[in-house]
Protein backbone atom coordinates (compact mmCIF):
# COMPACT_ATOMS: atom_id res chain seq x y z
CA UNK A 1 0.00 0.00 0.00
CA UNK A 2 2.86 2.38 0.80
CA UNK A 3 4.42 1.85 -2.63
CA UNK A 4 1.04 2.37 -4.32
CA UNK A 5 0.58 5.70 -2.52
CA UNK A 6 4.05 6.86 -3.43
CA UNK A 7 3.74 5.72 -7.06
CA UNK A 8 0.44 7.49 -7.75
CA UNK A 9 1.66 10.68 -6.07
CA UNK A 10 4.68 10.82 -8.37
CA UNK A 11 2.77 9.58 -11.46
CA UNK A 12 0.13 12.31 -11.04
CA UNK A 13 2.67 15.08 -11.63
CA UNK A 14 2.60 16.94 -14.91
CA UNK A 15 5.13 15.79 -17.52
CA UNK A 16 6.28 12.68 -15.69
CA UNK A 17 7.32 9.67 -17.83
CA UNK A 18 4.93 7.11 -16.38
CA UNK A 19 6.38 4.10 -18.18
CA UNK A 20 9.85 4.95 -16.86
CA UNK A 21 8.37 5.42 -13.38
CA UNK A 22 6.74 1.95 -13.62
CA UNK A 23 10.14 0.46 -14.39
CA UNK A 24 11.68 2.21 -11.37
CA UNK A 25 9.00 0.72 -9.11
CA UNK A 26 9.32 -2.75 -10.66
CA UNK A 27 5.73 -2.93 -11.97
CA UNK A 28 4.27 -3.31 -15.45
CA UNK A 29 2.75 -0.28 -17.22
CA UNK A 30 -0.61 -2.07 -17.12
CA UNK A 31 -0.46 -2.31 -13.33
CA UNK A 32 0.76 1.27 -13.00
CA UNK A 33 -2.06 2.70 -15.12
CA UNK A 34 -4.58 0.56 -13.23
CA UNK A 35 -3.42 2.03 -9.89
CA UNK A 36 -3.41 5.55 -11.30
CA UNK A 37 -6.90 5.15 -12.79
CA UNK A 38 -8.34 3.91 -9.52
CA UNK A 39 -6.62 6.70 -7.63
CA UNK A 40 -7.97 9.39 -9.96
CA UNK A 41 -11.48 7.92 -9.85
CA UNK A 42 -11.78 7.02 -6.17
CA UNK A 43 -8.90 8.70 -4.35
CA UNK A 44 -6.77 6.86 -1.81
CA UNK A 45 -9.48 4.27 -1.09
CA UNK A 46 -9.31 3.17 -4.71
CA UNK A 47 -5.87 1.70 -4.04
CA UNK A 48 -7.28 -0.75 -1.50
CA UNK A 49 -8.19 -4.22 -2.76
CA UNK A 50 -11.49 -3.92 -0.89
CA UNK A 51 -12.83 -0.47 -1.55
CA UNK A 52 -14.22 1.36 1.47
CA UNK A 53 -15.23 4.52 -0.23
CA UNK A 54 -16.62 6.85 2.45
CA UNK A 55 -20.07 8.29 2.21
CA UNK A 56 -19.92 12.05 1.74
CA UNK A 57 -22.59 14.63 2.22
CA UNK A 58 -22.37 18.14 0.75
CA UNK A 59 -24.09 19.51 3.86
CA UNK A 60 -22.06 18.12 6.72
CA UNK A 61 -23.15 19.10 10.18
CA UNK A 62 -20.79 20.78 12.64
CA UNK A 63 -20.74 17.50 14.57
CA UNK A 64 -19.40 15.66 11.51
CA UNK A 65 -16.68 18.25 11.00
CA UNK A 66 -15.75 18.05 14.66
CA UNK A 67 -15.56 14.26 14.46
CA UNK A 68 -13.27 14.47 11.42
CA UNK A 69 -10.95 16.89 13.21
CA UNK A 70 -10.76 14.64 16.26
CA UNK A 71 -10.12 11.57 14.08
CA UNK A 72 -7.15 13.19 12.33
CA UNK A 73 -5.78 14.46 15.62
CA UNK A 74 -6.09 10.99 17.13
CA UNK A 75 -4.20 9.47 14.18
CA UNK A 76 -1.54 12.21 14.25
CA UNK A 77 -1.23 13.63 17.78
CA UNK A 78 1.61 15.99 16.81
CA UNK A 79 -0.42 17.83 14.14
CA UNK A 80 -1.84 21.29 14.90
CA UNK A 81 -4.64 23.40 13.49
CA UNK A 82 -2.95 24.37 10.21
CA UNK A 83 -2.00 20.84 9.22
CA UNK A 84 -5.38 19.35 10.17
CA UNK A 85 -7.22 22.12 8.30
CA UNK A 86 -5.19 21.49 5.16
CA UNK A 87 -5.55 17.71 5.49
CA UNK A 88 -9.35 18.04 5.68
CA UNK A 89 -9.27 20.07 2.46
CA UNK A 90 -7.03 17.48 0.77
CA UNK A 91 -9.49 14.77 1.78
CA UNK A 92 -12.35 16.67 0.13
CA UNK A 93 -14.02 17.87 3.33
CA UNK A 94 -15.61 21.30 3.67
CA UNK A 95 -13.08 24.05 4.30
CA UNK A 96 -12.41 24.55 8.00
CA UNK A 97 -10.34 27.49 9.22
CA UNK A 98 -7.21 26.57 11.23
CA UNK A 99 -8.52 28.70 14.09
CA UNK A 100 -11.74 26.63 14.10
CA UNK A 101 -9.74 23.42 14.22
CA UNK A 102 -7.64 24.78 17.08
CA UNK A 103 -10.81 25.71 19.00
CA UNK A 104 -12.23 22.21 18.50
CA UNK A 105 -9.00 20.68 19.81
CA UNK A 106 -9.04 23.02 22.78
CA UNK A 107 -12.64 22.14 23.65
CA UNK A 108 -11.76 18.47 23.64
CA UNK A 109 -8.58 19.12 25.65
CA UNK A 110 -6.39 17.76 22.87
CA UNK A 111 -3.91 20.63 22.85
CA UNK A 112 -0.75 19.95 24.83
CA UNK A 113 1.56 22.63 26.19
CA UNK A 114 4.54 22.42 23.88
CA UNK A 115 6.42 25.09 25.79
CA UNK A 116 8.36 26.16 22.69
CA UNK A 117 9.26 29.75 21.87
CA UNK A 118 8.20 31.06 18.49
CA UNK A 119 11.04 31.78 16.08
CA UNK A 120 11.12 33.31 12.64
CA UNK A 121 13.55 31.36 10.47
CA UNK A 122 14.96 32.36 7.12
CA UNK A 123 14.65 29.29 4.91
CA UNK A 124 17.00 28.40 2.07
CA UNK A 125 16.18 25.76 -0.49
CA UNK A 126 17.40 24.70 -3.90
CA UNK A 127 15.24 25.63 -6.87
CA UNK A 128 14.67 22.10 -8.20
CA UNK A 129 14.42 18.56 -6.82
CA UNK A 130 17.61 16.47 -6.73
CA UNK A 131 19.99 19.44 -6.73
CA UNK A 132 20.84 18.60 -3.11
CA UNK A 133 20.06 15.65 -0.86
CA UNK A 134 20.79 15.66 2.87
CA UNK A 135 21.71 12.42 4.64
CA UNK A 136 22.35 11.48 8.27
CA UNK A 137 21.70 8.95 11.02
CA UNK A 138 19.15 9.98 13.64
CA UNK A 139 21.07 8.84 16.68
CA UNK A 140 20.04 5.41 17.90
CA UNK A 141 17.64 3.68 20.25
CA UNK A 142 17.67 0.27 21.88
CA UNK A 143 15.47 -2.73 21.09
CA UNK A 144 15.58 -6.15 22.79
CA UNK A 145 17.29 -7.44 19.64
CA UNK A 146 19.95 -4.71 19.52
CA UNK A 147 20.50 -1.06 18.66
CA UNK A 148 18.56 0.64 15.87
CA UNK A 149 20.18 3.50 13.90
CA UNK A 150 17.55 5.22 11.68
CA UNK A 151 19.16 6.34 8.40
CA UNK A 152 17.34 9.21 6.68
CA UNK A 153 17.77 10.88 3.28
CA UNK A 154 15.87 14.05 2.34
CA UNK A 155 15.51 16.08 -0.86
CA UNK A 156 16.32 19.73 -0.10
CA UNK A 157 13.77 21.33 -2.47
CA UNK A 158 10.70 19.19 -1.80
CA UNK A 159 11.48 17.76 1.68
CA UNK A 160 10.57 14.39 0.14
CA UNK A 161 11.94 11.55 2.26
CA UNK A 162 13.84 9.23 -0.08
CA UNK A 163 15.01 6.78 2.58
CA UNK A 164 14.07 5.88 6.14
CA UNK A 165 15.73 2.65 7.18
CA UNK A 166 16.29 0.88 10.50
CA UNK A 167 20.00 -0.01 10.41
CA UNK A 168 21.89 -2.29 12.78
CA UNK A 169 25.22 -0.64 11.87
CA UNK A 170 26.40 2.74 10.61
CA UNK A 171 29.35 1.74 8.44
CA UNK A 172 29.76 2.04 4.67
CA UNK A 173 28.85 -1.64 4.18
CA UNK A 174 25.42 -0.90 5.65
CA UNK A 175 24.85 2.41 3.83
CA UNK A 176 26.04 1.70 0.29
CA UNK A 177 23.47 -1.01 -0.63
CA UNK A 178 20.66 1.23 0.66
CA UNK A 179 21.88 4.18 -1.40
CA UNK A 180 22.13 1.92 -4.46
CA UNK A 181 18.45 1.03 -4.05
CA UNK A 182 17.53 4.71 -3.76
CA UNK A 183 19.58 5.62 -6.86
CA UNK A 184 17.90 2.86 -8.88
CA UNK A 185 14.42 4.06 -7.92
CA UNK A 186 14.80 7.85 -7.90
CA UNK A 187 17.99 8.49 -9.91
CA UNK A 188 21.01 10.36 -8.55
CA UNK A 189 21.33 13.90 -7.15
CA UNK A 190 23.80 16.59 -8.13
CA UNK A 191 25.14 16.82 -4.56
CA UNK A 192 24.80 15.07 -1.20
CA UNK A 193 25.51 16.89 2.05
CA UNK A 194 26.42 14.83 5.12
CA UNK A 195 27.58 15.37 8.67
CA UNK A 196 31.23 15.12 9.64
CA UNK A 197 32.64 11.77 10.63
CA UNK A 198 32.17 8.13 9.67
CA UNK A 199 31.04 6.83 7.30
CA UNK A 200 30.78 10.08 5.36
CA UNK A 201 34.29 11.41 5.97
CA UNK A 202 35.35 14.75 7.42
CA UNK A 203 37.40 17.43 5.63
CA UNK A 204 39.10 18.30 8.94
CA UNK A 205 40.29 14.75 9.57
CA UNK A 206 43.44 13.12 8.18
CA UNK A 207 42.53 11.68 4.80
CA UNK A 208 41.06 14.98 3.55
CA UNK A 209 37.43 13.96 3.90
CA UNK A 210 37.58 10.95 1.58
CA UNK A 211 36.11 7.82 3.10
CA UNK A 212 35.39 4.65 1.12
CA UNK A 213 31.76 5.69 0.88
CA UNK A 214 32.55 9.20 -0.36
CA UNK A 215 35.04 7.79 -2.91
CA UNK A 216 32.22 5.63 -4.31
CA UNK A 217 29.87 8.64 -4.49
CA UNK A 218 32.49 10.76 -6.24
CA UNK A 219 33.08 8.01 -8.82
CA UNK A 220 29.33 8.06 -9.52
CA UNK A 221 29.66 11.75 -10.41
CA UNK A 222 27.95 13.01 -7.25
CA UNK A 223 29.38 16.06 -5.53
CA UNK A 224 29.84 15.67 -1.78
CA UNK A 225 29.88 18.31 0.93
CA UNK A 226 29.96 18.32 4.73
CA UNK A 227 28.19 20.34 7.38
CA UNK A 228 30.30 22.92 9.16
CA UNK A 229 31.44 21.54 12.53
CA UNK A 230 29.26 22.99 15.27
CA UNK A 231 26.67 24.24 12.77
CA UNK A 232 23.92 21.58 12.46
CA UNK A 233 21.75 24.08 10.56
CA UNK A 234 23.89 23.31 7.49
CA UNK A 235 21.90 20.07 7.35
CA UNK A 236 18.90 21.86 8.85
CA UNK A 237 16.15 20.11 6.93
CA UNK A 238 17.52 16.76 8.08
CA UNK A 239 17.61 18.00 11.67
CA UNK A 240 14.00 19.20 11.40
CA UNK A 241 12.96 15.90 9.84
CA UNK A 242 14.54 14.05 12.77
CA UNK A 243 12.52 16.14 15.23
CA UNK A 244 9.33 15.26 13.35
CA UNK A 245 10.27 11.58 13.25
CA UNK A 246 10.86 11.61 16.99
CA UNK A 247 7.59 13.41 17.75
CA UNK A 248 5.34 11.37 15.44
CA UNK A 249 6.94 7.90 15.54
CA UNK A 250 9.50 7.34 18.30
CA UNK A 251 8.26 9.17 21.39
CA UNK A 252 6.54 6.84 23.85
CA UNK A 253 7.04 3.74 21.69
CA UNK A 254 9.26 0.70 21.79
CA UNK A 255 10.00 -1.94 19.17
CA UNK A 256 10.89 -5.60 19.64
CA UNK A 257 13.42 -5.60 16.78
CA UNK A 258 14.55 -3.83 13.62
CA UNK A 259 11.77 -5.39 11.56
CA UNK A 260 9.09 -3.91 13.81
CA UNK A 261 10.79 -0.52 13.68
CA UNK A 262 11.01 -0.71 9.89
CA UNK A 263 7.30 -1.53 9.63
CA UNK A 264 6.48 1.61 11.62
CA UNK A 265 8.94 3.66 9.53
CA UNK A 266 7.39 2.49 6.26
CA UNK A 267 3.86 3.37 7.34
CA UNK A 268 4.86 6.81 8.60
CA UNK A 269 7.04 7.58 5.57
CA UNK A 270 3.96 7.32 3.35
CA UNK A 271 2.06 9.65 5.67
CA UNK A 272 4.95 12.12 5.71
CA UNK A 273 5.45 12.16 1.93
CA UNK A 274 1.85 11.93 0.74
CA UNK A 275 -0.52 13.06 3.54
CA UNK A 276 1.16 15.37 6.02
CA UNK A 277 0.88 19.09 5.06
CA UNK A 278 4.27 20.77 5.37
CA UNK A 279 4.46 24.33 6.72
CA UNK A 280 7.60 25.17 4.72
CA UNK A 281 5.84 24.10 1.49
CA UNK A 282 2.78 26.29 1.99
CA UNK A 283 0.97 23.25 3.47
CA UNK A 284 1.56 21.18 0.34
CA UNK A 285 2.82 17.60 0.76
CA UNK A 286 6.40 16.71 -0.24
CA UNK A 287 5.30 14.24 -2.93
CA UNK A 288 3.57 17.06 -4.81
CA UNK A 289 6.92 18.86 -5.26
CA UNK A 290 9.23 15.92 -5.94
CA UNK A 291 10.20 14.44 -9.32
CA UNK A 292 12.68 11.65 -9.90
CA UNK A 293 16.13 12.57 -11.20
CA UNK A 294 17.10 12.32 -14.86
CA UNK A 295 20.54 11.06 -13.79
CA UNK A 296 20.32 7.27 -13.93
CA UNK A 297 22.35 5.00 -11.68
CA UNK A 298 25.10 3.13 -13.59
CA UNK A 299 25.45 -0.51 -12.60
CA UNK A 300 29.20 -0.28 -13.41
CA UNK A 301 31.42 2.56 -12.22
CA UNK A 302 32.62 4.82 -15.05
CA UNK A 303 36.31 5.01 -15.95
CA UNK A 304 38.42 7.66 -14.19
CA UNK A 305 39.72 10.25 -16.64
CA UNK A 306 41.76 13.43 -16.22
CA UNK A 307 42.82 16.33 -18.42
CA UNK A 308 45.88 16.27 -20.70
CA UNK A 309 47.76 18.80 -18.54
CA UNK A 310 47.14 16.96 -15.26
CA UNK A 311 49.97 15.02 -13.65
CA UNK A 312 48.42 11.68 -12.69
CA UNK A 313 49.78 9.48 -9.91
CA UNK A 314 48.60 6.16 -8.51
CA UNK A 315 47.87 5.95 -4.78
CA UNK A 316 49.78 3.14 -3.08
CA UNK A 317 48.49 0.51 -0.68
CA UNK A 318 49.06 2.65 2.44
CA UNK A 319 47.29 5.73 1.05
CA UNK A 320 50.54 7.39 0.01
CA UNK A 321 51.59 8.87 -3.30
CA UNK A 322 54.89 10.18 -4.70
CA UNK A 323 54.94 13.54 -6.48
CA UNK A 324 57.76 16.03 -7.18
CA UNK A 325 60.19 13.89 -5.16
CA UNK A 326 57.87 13.95 -2.17
CA UNK A 327 55.99 11.21 -0.40
CA UNK A 328 52.52 12.43 0.53
CA UNK A 329 49.79 10.85 2.62
CA UNK A 330 46.39 11.29 0.96
CA UNK A 331 43.77 8.71 1.97
CA UNK A 332 43.64 4.94 2.48
CA UNK A 333 40.28 5.00 0.68
CA UNK A 334 42.13 5.98 -2.53
CA UNK A 335 44.41 2.94 -2.51
CA UNK A 336 44.98 1.66 -6.06
CA UNK A 337 43.21 4.65 -7.66
CA UNK A 338 44.67 7.49 -9.77
CA UNK A 339 44.66 11.10 -8.56
CA UNK A 340 45.63 14.23 -10.48
CA UNK A 341 47.93 17.13 -9.54
CA UNK A 342 46.72 20.24 -11.37
CA UNK A 343 48.93 23.35 -11.50
CA UNK A 344 47.40 26.64 -10.33
CA UNK A 345 48.33 30.13 -11.58
CA UNK A 346 50.56 30.46 -8.49
CA UNK A 347 54.01 28.98 -9.08
CA UNK A 348 54.66 25.75 -7.19
CA UNK A 349 51.07 25.31 -5.95
CA UNK A 350 48.99 22.37 -7.11
CA UNK A 351 45.36 21.43 -6.54
CA UNK A 352 44.88 17.69 -6.06
CA UNK A 353 41.80 16.02 -7.55
CA UNK A 354 40.09 12.67 -7.38
CA UNK A 355 37.77 12.59 -10.41
CA UNK A 356 35.89 15.93 -10.19
CA UNK A 357 36.52 16.32 -6.45
CA UNK A 358 39.29 18.72 -5.34
CA UNK A 359 40.37 17.49 -1.92
CA UNK A 360 43.84 18.90 -1.28
CA UNK A 361 46.24 21.75 -2.11
CA UNK A 362 49.99 21.21 -2.22
CA UNK A 363 52.51 24.05 -1.89
CA UNK A 364 55.96 22.88 -2.97
CA UNK A 365 57.57 25.85 -1.24
CA UNK A 366 56.57 24.44 2.16
CA UNK A 367 58.77 21.95 4.05
CA UNK A 368 58.13 18.33 3.16
CA UNK A 369 57.22 17.38 6.73
CA UNK A 370 54.17 19.71 6.71
CA UNK A 371 50.84 18.15 5.90
CA UNK A 372 49.29 19.42 2.66
CA UNK A 373 46.34 21.75 3.05
CA UNK A 374 42.93 20.07 3.16
CA UNK A 375 40.11 21.45 1.06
Amino acid sequence: MSLKREFVSLASQEGVNRRSLCARFGISPKTGYKWLGRYLAEGVNGLDEHSRRPTRSPGQTPQAIEAAVIAIRSAHPAWGGRKISRRLTDLGQNAVAPSTVTEILRRHRLLGDRGEASHTWQRFEHAEPNQLWQIDFKGYFATPAGLCHPLTLLDDHSRFDLLLHACAKTDAQAVRPLLSQVFRRYGMPVRINADNGAPWGSPREHGHGLSRLSVWLVRLGIRISHSRPGHPQTNGKEERFHRTLKAEVLNGRSFVDLSAAQHAFDRWRTVYNCDRPHDALGLAVPASRYQHSARSFPEALPAIEYGPDDQVCMVRWNGEVRFARRKLKVSNALQGLPIAFRATPSDGIFDVYFCHHRFMRLDLSQPTHNHPESI
